[in-house]
């Protein structure tokens, strides 16, 4: 088996995964991960080629843009003190702890290695959170916090982890420097992300294509990340506010086919990409286990210990912190969303998986110093890395959805009934403002005025059901039986142009465009 044929099972397994996971409820991630253990000790599949560096620029950007579609800058905004308080402030707290207890435990280990190891095992991994969460039906307000956290505690570790390498090669620690170099960092991500945000917003409107702006979408994210790391900035930090920007600025509400054509697209490129990232760490396997080759009780040991103090320091932050919010959160009455018991609490601390960020990273640890000597204790730490990305990934992540249904920690699924009702009404009411403000203005014949009026009801009884009295609800069944109906014929009609295009003589692309037609009218 050659690379090409391996990329191709991964991708194959991104796409069985799901159905696999969701028949078992289990997380497709890890299923993911445990098929690239299973591939890693097969004698016939190869050792991944992929130089280290290269790992982080090729998987973070599209899996970062995919997932920030999925929230808001509301989000983050209302949000802002748990993100902190879990993206920027554990992520210090558990790189200092991992640090002490490895500088303790492993022989010669010095303080700057340490600290490296403590930066790469500190953040939870975006994507495993927010793919893991999405399938368990949490709370919106548990992803949401799940999801700000992974999003930005990639930030804060890769610039932590910078200086501790940096430290470590060059055998010299200067904390004003450091503290320049996070501010400089993040400063030149957020200018290169608003800049770029800005260019390609402007950019789909002189393409207006929607294949030519979804195309721009796959390209911006990579160039920002690239842009900012040539610039000495944070990368992930320069996608996320890319990404963001796009998510306020660039839609524009009457681009139908970009948003379902965009929206389709990007589900795909996430799944896809999910599979082969986390099927590259299972497969990764095999350097962590070329290096405990007869030292494994000695190296267990250690990696059982960082394990337990990523565990349990993950753990203890999360106590205090939510009960501090708690308080002001009722002091003060903030609109953000926090854990509201106990039970929330924990799901929140066991979904703080390791994975792709942590992996690159450990892999990516130069091999000599300045002074031509080897990384201090490079192998011990990649071993250690992988053992924490394991145990986290693969343990919590399977247990996950038992732990959620054994606590009955559920999403809270009349609150979001009740707020796409309050949509549903506003949609209708938008739309016959509308149609008065015509009506002022065109003399309208008074059955097709009518006709209009009814169409903004259905507006609203389409996007949900109960918006109506016992009356329009049986306007809401006539209507029911009327889409199957059009439903029905538009069928007719697909099938018959499909026919035409096996005939003599038929142009391929005429057909294509009048079945594209047929396809948009169906969705709408």
């Amino acid at each position: 088996m050659d690379q090409l044929a391996l990329l191709f099972m991964l991708l194959l397994g991104a796409l069985i995964s799901v159905p696999v996971g969701d028949r078992f409820g289990l997380p497709a991630p890890v299923l993911m991960t445990l098929l690239g253990i299973v591939l890693a000790v097969l004698d016939f599949v190869p050792n991944v080629d992929i130089p280290p560096d290269l790992i982080l620029p090729i998987l973070l950007p599209p899996l970062l843009y995919a997932a920030v579609r999925r929230t808001s800058w509301r989000q983050f905004a209302a949000n802002k003190r748990p993100i902190f308080l879990l993206a920027v402030a554990l992520v210090f707290v558990t790189t200092l702890c991992v640090a002490a207890v490895a500088h303790a435990i492993v022989p010669g280990l010095p303080i700057a290695a340490a600290l490296a190891l403590g930066a790469l095992v500190a953040p939870p991994d975006p994507v495993a959170a927010t793919a893991v969460a999405g399938q368990l039906g949490l709370p919106r307000r548990l992803v949401s916090i799940l999801e700000g956290e992974g999003l930005f505690n990639d930030v804060t570790a890769i610039v932590l982890y910078h200086v501790a390498v940096a430290a470590a090669v060059s055998g010299s620690f200067t904390a004003g420097e450091a503290v320049f170099e996070f501010v400089l960092s993040a400063v030149v991500a957020v200018a290169v992300g608003l800049a770029l945000g800005w260019g390609a917003n402007k950019l789909m409107d002189l393409l207006g294509d929607a294949t030519l702006q979804i195309g721009l979408t796959v390209l911006v994210p990579y160039a920002s990340y690239v842009l900012a790391e040539e610039l000495h900035g944070s990368g992930v930090l320069a996608v996320l506010t890319t990404a963001l920007f796009l998510a306020e600025h660039g839609t524009d509400a009457d681009d139908v086919m970009t948003r379902l054509a965009g929206h389709t697209f990007w589900d795909i490129v996430d799944t896809l990409v999910t599979g082969v990232a986390f099927g590259l760490i299972g497969l990764e396997l095999h350097n962590a286990i070329r290096t405990a080759s007869g030292r494994w009780g000695e190296m267990l040991g250690w990696a059982a210990a960082i394990v337990a103090v990523v565990v349990l320091v993950r753990l203890a932050w999360l106590m205090p912190a939510t009960w501090l919010t708690k308080r002001m959160h009722a002091k003060r009455d903030y609109s953000e969303e926090i854990p509201t018991s106990w039970r929330e609490t924990v799901i929140m601390w066991w979904s703080g998986m390791r994975g792709v960020a942590s992996v690159a990273l450990a892999l990516a640890i130069p091999l000599k110093t300045d002074s031509g000597a080897g990384f201090p204790d490079r192998d011990e730490i990649i071993f250690i890395a992988f053992g924490v990305i394991m145990a986290t990934l693969v343990l919590q992540g399977l247990t996950l959805p038992w732990l959620v249904k054994r606590l009955g920690v559920e999403a809270d699924t009349e609150r979001e009934k009740e707020f796409e009702k309050v949509l549903a009404v506003r949609a209708a009411k938008a739309a016959k403002q509308r149609l008065r403000e015509i009506e002022n203005v065109e003399e309208l014949p008074e059955d097709l005025s009518e006709q209009m009026l009814r169409r903004a009801f259905e507006i609203g009884v389409r996007i949900h059901p109960e918006t109506g009295d016992e009356e329009r609800r049986e306007a809401r069944r006539r209507l029911k039986r009327a889409r199957r109906i059009h439903g029905e014929m538009l069928s007719a009609a697909r099938h018959e142009v499909l026919a035409a295009r096996s005939e003599p003589g038929a142009d391929p692309e005429v057909v294509d465009r009048v079945l594209r037609h047929l396809d948009v009218r169906s969705l709408r």
